[in-house]
């Protein structure tokens, strides 16, 4: 009875070894590509911005003065008019996020980026109330282009933040 109880533990104790072999191979594996990628990104020279940041901050910018304008045009929000507060803020904080995405600033990429998640939370919730195939198209047109502005800004974020490399010998 108990030589087959140690001869379950004996084989136990392999398989855990053999899963912490795989798992530290795995490490190592992720570690190489990581390291491979960061060495295959150039860091940004003095006054470069990357084109999605650049069109981040152009659209950033395009929403903040669209609130302006239609709250002054007299635009209606479930039929009453928003209070100056309810408008000035979103529009600043807008217009801060496009100022720093301008100048290619990490805080203001990593803002954008949360505007865009909560974009996409909201139209994925869009879909489930979706009454017509407009509001379905509308919804999944969002989050197409939403989705696809976060994925590119990751790389442009990578590169922001990255230590200027010291010039090789």
């Amino acid at each position: 009875m108990s030589s087959a109880r140690e001869r379950r533990r004996a084989e136990r104790r392999k398989r855990k070894a053999r899963s912490a072999e795989r798992r530290a191979q795995m490490v190592a594996r992720s570690e190489a590509r990581d390291e491979a990628a960061r060495q295959a990104l150039e860091p940004l020279g003095e006054g470069e911005r990357p084109g999605v940041v650049t069109a981040g901050a152009l659209l950033s910018a395009a929403v903040a003065a669209s609130i302006v304008i239609a709250w002054l045009a007299g635009a209606n929000v479930n039929g009453e008019r928003p209070a100056v507060g309810q408008v000035l803020i979103p529009a600043a904080l807008m217009g801060l996020v496009a100022y720093g995405m301008w100048r290619a600033r990490y805080w203001a990429v990593l803002g954008f980026e949360a505007i865009l998640v909560l974009l996409i939370l909201a139209a994925a919730l869009g879909l489930v109330g979706a009454h017509s195939v407009a509001q379905l198209a509308g919804n999944l047109a969002l989050i197409a282009v939403a989705t696809t502005l976060f994925v590119l800004m990751i790389k442009a974020m990578a590169r922001i933040q990255m230590p200027e490399r010291a010039p090789r010998d």
